[in-house]
């Protein structure tokens, strides 16, 4: 993955410069752009595309880049500060709806260890805990197996459901994607998930589970989702505010 910076001169003879990365995708038939929760521009290639032709692409895409670009800033600006930097105290999710408290404890020694105790849910990190980036990992870690325990149960029975079978769910962190579905009928959830509403939680397995159907957004595909979710474009709508129920900790890291 590479890291370009481009400057775009907008129709109102403003000059906005913005840096993006370029990914090559082995699935990718065209060139995509996907902006982050967090405004991070990443342009998805095939696999052997003139990537010199990629500044072109995003010329053409402009309006469209900083139209996206500054409704995620001005929404992150209608939002209460988060602290940053910040280890946290506490975890609160919101599907399920629990909540749990972070201990850090001290000690002379260069490995970290994760502890959880499921019935006070309290998380006990002790060891090296001034490795702030170590920190956030292992409560990173902790999410996935959290989603493991908690997403990929709900996966299969909304699966059952709607009667739209799958072959395989894994969990990782995406940063573009709430979840996404290959060709072989597999799901990748993303552990963030876990800080979403219910209601939004359960519009994104009901898309990826269409998407075991038709892998695109096709008027076909938007109609097997409207059949299984009649509110989609309601809770597609919030999906796209949904990063600011991320808390700041997940994404930021402390190196």
């Amino acid at each position: 993955m590479s890291f370009v910076t481009l400057s775009l001169r907008l129709p109102c003879l403003k000059i906005v410069e913005f840096a993006y990365s370029i990914r090559e995708s082995a699935r990718a038939k065209h060139v995509s752009i996907k902006i982050s929760l967090q405004g991070e521009v990443e342009i998805v290639v095939p696999r052997g595309f003139d990537q010199r032709r990629v500044p072109e692409i995003l010329q053409r895409r402009q309006d469209w880049i900083a139209k996206t670009t500054e409704r995620i800033a001005s929404e992150r600006q209608a939002t209460p500060a988060e602290p940053t930097g910040v280890l946290p105290d506490k975890i609160e999710m919101r599907s399920p709806p629990l909540t749990w408290t972070v201990e850090y404890l001290p000690s002379d020694t260069s490995k970290l260890s994760l502890k959880t105790y499921k019935a006070s849910h309290h998380i006990m990190l002790r060891g090296s805990t001034h490795h702030l980036e170590a920190c956030r990992q292992a409560l990173k870690h902790w999410l996935t197996r959290q989603s493991y325990f908690h997403l990929v149960p709900w996966l299969k029975q909304t699966s059952k459901d709607i009667n739209l079978p799958y072959n395989r769910a894994s969990v990782r962190g995406q940063k573009t994607r709430w979840a996404s579905c290959s060709s072989q009928k597999s799901i990748s959830l993303n552990h963030k998930l876990l800080f979403l509403p219910p209601d939004l939680v359960r519009y994104v397995l009901i898309h990826e589970l269409c998407h075991t159907v038709h892998l695109n957004h096709s008027a076909k595909f938007w109609a097997l989702v409207e059949q299984k979710e009649p509110n989609y474009r309601a809770l597609d709508a919030e999906l796209n505010k949904a990063w600011r129920y991320v808390p700041a900790w997940v994404e930021q890291s402390f190196d």
